[in-house]
């Protein structure tokens, strides 16, 4: 089935210019597989399965389809330049004795930077071809900056939420309040819920919430300064911070495995021996990452929700409920809540 599937294809390029429209010859396609087409993507990934394996010494590798992503780490830097000039030379080897071609025109790199490191001066070379540096890169519908401060990627989103907001605003006094809820969650909270766990705890994100709030007024009918809180209580819609809050603790307990308890680490019998330990970290960059503020979020729930976390049927509802019911606005306001 699978030889009938992809021998003897033919396939042409359509070129329409204003009103007139240019057709190619039918070619046999030789390699590949039909574009387009629903096993496509499945083919290609079981195509190109042992990609991984052939360079996983010196880097590890993120692929989506055909897109591949190199990460390369050393904090020796000749140990670096060896390792990045190795993959490089393997890849491109790799690529050739299976017969694709690595586009270079869409190929750059990108050095992650602390406010306390230095650029490397790096001459990046592939077959005598310069491979340029790039400040950002998009990577599955996320600008990631070398800084990782999310500031473009929350532009970003700011620009679309301002299209949604301003067509909200026109559709508001034709709308019931259920079908505007509806529209809600499908132009806006589908545009900010993207990546939350990555950006919702950076400093940029306080403009997003700004027009989160901006939405919510306009779908009430609310003046300027009518305080939100209670505005996003009555239609049952997480602020941003909230939202945050509740995707990266559902982040936290699909992903157990990748987590330590304290228990694990100690025999000591105390209150907090099921909590997740949080690894010993000075980095603020790392701090205010998906996986320690994650673990900060989810040792501070209230005990009665905790403890269904192993049941994330009945968790997911719970923790929902007591974000609705007190709409924090701040991680911090979320911290300083205590529970009896």
């Amino acid at each position: 089935m699978i030889d009938s599937y992809l021998k003897d294809r033919y396939q042409r390029v359509i070129i329409k210019d204003k009103s007139v429209i240019y057709y190619s010859n039918w070619e046999l396609v030789k390699h590949g597989v039909p574009q387009g087409s629903i096993l496509g993507p499945l083919l290609f990934l079981l195509y190109i399965n042992d990609l991984p394996t052939a360079i996983a010494k010196n880097a590890k590798l993120v692929l989506y389809a055909d897109d591949t992503s190199l990460i390369i780490t050393s904090p020796n830097y000749t140990e670096f330049v060896t390792k990045l000039n190795n993959v490089l030379d393997v890849a491109h080897e790799w690529f050739k004795s299976n017969l694709l071609f690595l586009n270079l025109s869409k190929t750059t790199y990108l050095q992650f930077l602390t406010k306390n490191c230095q650029k490397l001066d790096l001459n990046i070379t592939l077959r005598n071809n310069q491979i340029t540096s790039s400040t950002n890169t998009k990577f599955l519908g996320l600008t990631i900056e070398e800084t990782l401060s999310w500031k473009c990627h929350t532009n970003h989103i700011l620009s679309k939420l301002s299209s949604a907001c301003y067509a909200i605003r026109v559709i508001t006094p034709l709308m019931t309040d259920d079908t505007l809820k509806m529209i809600y969650y499908s132009y806006v909270h589908s545009i900010i819920t993207y990546g939350i766990i990555f950006w919702g705890n950076s400093p940029h994100s306080t403009h997003i919430f700004k027009i989160q709030k901006r939405i919510i007024r306009i779908m009430t009918k609310s003046r300027r300064r009518d305080s939100c809180r209670q505005l996003f209580k009555k239609l049952e819609i997480l602020p941003l911070k909230s939202q945050y809050i509740l995707s990266t603790i559902l982040f936290v307990v699909k992903n157990k495995e990748l987590f330590t308890t304290n228990q694990e680490i100690h025999n000591i019998n105390t209150r907090c021996n099921k909590n997740l330990h949080p690894p010993v970290s000075n980095l603020a960059i790392f701090q205010k990452g998906v996986y320690f503020s994650g673990i900060k979020l989810f040792n501070h729930l209230p005990p009665n929700i905790k403890i269904l976390s192993n049941e994330i049927n009945l968790f997911k509802p719970a923790l929902k409920r007591f974000l609705f019911l007190h709409s924090f606005y701040s991680v911090e306001e979320y911290f300083c809540y205590r529970y009896n």
